[in-house]
């Protein structure tokens, strides 16, 4: 039903992004590179004397989250391919 939708309304970003060269495998990277981009930022954080520990644990859950999006993407884009 959803991709009815999208072929009704003429723009599928996904199919737009595969056309432009993006590939899961690049969707992928990005996912696990968030990931320890994620842990980098939440130590780097959490050594600064100036940053309280809440504020070391926000960055760590705001860079946390981009891994699960990639990751969809990327499952998208390998439907796509």
């Amino acid at each position: 039903m959803a991709k009815k939708v999208i072929e009704q309304a003429g723009f599928n970003p996904i199919r737009t992004a595969h056309d432009l060269g993006l590939r899961s495998e690049f969707a992928y990277l990005a996912g696990f590179a968030s990931i320890g981009l994620a842990l980098t930022a939440w130590l780097v954080s959490r050594a600064k004397k100036s940053d309280d520990k809440a504020q070391s644990d926000r960055w760590g859950i705001f860079v946390g989250h981009w891994a699960p999006t990639f990751f969809a993407i990327g499952l998208a884009l390998k439907t796509e391919e």
